[in-house]
C-alpha cells in the first residue's frame, strides 16, 4: 500500500495490476485496462489499446472484469498510455 502527501485519501498499489475495462458512457467504445491503483475518490489505469479519438472529458463507467461491479468517473489526467480516473459515483473497487 501506498501514499502520498498529496493525496485525500489512502491509495492501494496492485503490484500486477487488475483487468478492468473503460467504457463511453453513451456506449460507443470500450477499452481493456489494467488498475494499477485504487482509492476512495479515483484509480490510475493503463489503457491496453490506444485512446487516441476518443472523447475522454466526458463521463465514462470504469468497469469490473466481470463487468457486474462499475462507477461512473471523468478524466483527471493523460500521461501516455495511463489515465487518472477520478470517481463521480462511491468506488465499489475499495
Amino acid at each position: 500500500m501506498a501514499t502520498s502527501q498529496r493525496r485525500k485519501s489512502t491509495r492501494i498499489v496492485f503490484e500486477k495490476g487488475i483487468g478492468v475495462s473503460i467504457m463511453g458512457i453513451d456506449v460507443t467504445w470500450r477499452r481493456d485496462c489494467s488498475m494499477e491503483d485504487v482509492s476512495q475518490t479515483g484509480a490510475r489505469l493503463r489503457i491496453e489499446d490506444s485512446i487516441e479519438g476518443l472523447n475522454l472529458k466526458e463521463f465514462f463507467h470504469l468497469l469490473s472484469a466481470t463487468g457486474l461491479a462499475y462507477c461512473r468517473c471523468e478524466l483527471a489526467w493523460v500521461n501516455g498510455d495511463v489515465i487518472g480516473a477520478k470517481f463521480v459515483t462511491v468506488s465499489p473497487f475499495t
